[in-house]
């Protein structure tokens, strides 16, 4: 399970968080005035998550047109749908 910790404490104990991370595979939230903000994660997870999301993604193209994409194309086309996602959320952003 994760546990949650504020942008203050991840900046006051970043160093025994990463030790934590790297040496335990334990994981953090970082929240923000109390919503998620971020995750703190092993390298091996954050990698499993791709190869799943990847596969998944593969998986479902496959069903849906019958297509067979290789692996730099699956890749490129969801960093285009990652650079979709990212520009949509920020014209959602209220202005300041």
């Amino acid at each position: 399970m994760s546990e949650r910790v504020s942008t203050l404490e991840v900046r006051q104990r970043l160093g025994d968080m990463l030790n934590r991370v790297a040496l335990r595979h334990d994981e953090f939230v970082i929240e923000r005035k109390g919503k998620p903000l971020a995750a703190l994660v092993p390298v091996e997870r954050l990698e499993q998550m791709r190869l799943i999301a990847r596969r998944d993604a593969l998986a479902f193209l496959d069903q849906q047109k019958g297509l067979h994409l290789s692996n730099a194309k699956a890749t490129e086309l969801a960093l285009a749908a990652q650079g979709w996602a990212r520009a949509a959320g920020k014209s959602k952003r209220p202005r300041k």
